[in-house]
């Protein structure tokens, strides 16, 4: 939880800037790429993360008074978390690829070079070597959190078509 919001906090608060760079680096989606689109996927990744823990801890995770309750059953829990990693992981990428092409610093790239990337490696490491989780089944979980930048891709695609760019 503390990457996924530090990952949040260094695209919209410091340095911020994240929707206006994502703009200027898919021009094509631009109308699309709204703060109500935003805070829709953020507040998602947030759920799912809340969600994945609770799992992990039963199927209920008490914060203070709150009783949070996955969406997920306790034994799915480690394929989740894998999941999660794995859509961190690729997110971690996308930023990458999008410094690289834009030659500006995304914001977001460096929480996910320094918590994503390692995370969701050490992740799928840690829970295969102890045998939480079959190799088979953590190969089965990457593609779906991974998935991730696809569905985002076809939101965009469905949201706003292409916008005309200008050459």
């Amino acid at each position: 939880m503390f990457a996924v919001l530090a990952h949040i906090m260094e695209e919209f608060v410091y340095p911020g800037g994240f929707a206006n760079w994502d703009r200027a680096y898919r021009p094509q989606y631009r109308s699309s790429i709204t703060s109500r689109v935003h805070i829709v996927v953020n507040a998602a990744l947030i759920a799912l993360c809340v969600s994945v823990a609770a799992g992990a801890s039963g199927g209920e995770l008490s914060i203070g008074a709150v009783r949070l309750r996955s969406f997920l059953p306790a034994e799915y829990a480690v394929a989740g978390w894998l999941a999660l990693g794995a859509l961190l992981f690729a997110n971690a990428i996308f930023h990458i690829k999008g410094t690289l092409a834009t030659k500006r610093v995304s914001p977001g790239v460096r929480t996910g070079v320094l918590f994503y990337i390692p995370l969701s490696a050490y992740g799928f490491w840690h829970f295969i070597s102890t045998g939480s989780i079959s190799f088979g089944a953590a190969l089965a979980a990457a593609p779906v959190g991974g998935s991730y930048e696809v569905w985002a891709w076809l939101l965009h695609r469905v949201r706003g078509g292409h916008d005309e760019v200008q050459a």
